[in-house]
């Protein structure tokens, strides 16, 4: 197998790995656990876990397709390698505004809420919000990689 092959193949399996986990973890994972768990505080702090490995999933994959798309893309031309440039930032953007601006606000309101849980406490209007927008930047996170599997082949 050529240099170009392995590359284009390496590029297309970290997309996939990208994209793959966001929806799984965010449309299947994430849903099944609130469905299945009667302890809703219990499915929250492991979907939160799940949440932080996809994020730091979503860093790696970044860095790496950073490098495969700008510099190992010789089968792509310069406007594909732009708009696939592009597509990765704006989902490492959602990543970083996501789990590292907005999630560090969401675990405060957790932990001082008590025992009881954000949702039986004063705070549920502000956990409500920020969870909405995080939801948001999510699903957009979510449509940017169908966008960059379509793009990246």
């Amino acid at each position: 197998m050529n240099a170009t092959l392995a590359l284009t193949r390496a590029r297309l399996l970290v997309v996939t790995v990208w994209a793959g986990s966001l929806w799984t973890i965010g449309y299947v994972v994430a849903p099944t656990l609130f469905a299945t768990l009667d302890d809703r505080v219990l499915a929250g702090t492991i979907v939160g876990r799940l949440f932080r490995v996809e994020a730091w999933l979503s860093v790696a994959c970044a860095i790496i397709l950073l490098i495969l798309v700008r510099a190992f893309s010789s089968d792509f031309g310069e406007n594909q390698r732009r708009t696939c440039t592009w597509l990765l930032l704006a989902m490492l953007a959602c990543t970083l505004l996501g789990y590292f601006g907005l999630q560090p606000f969401m675990a405060a309101l957790r932990e001082a809420s008590g025992p009881a849980g954000v949702m039986d406490s004063e705070m549920k209007m502000k956990f409500g919000l920020l969870h909405g927008v995080s939801s948001a930047i999510y699903l957009v996170q979510s449509l940017l990689g169908v966008a960059l599997v379509i793009k990246a082949r």
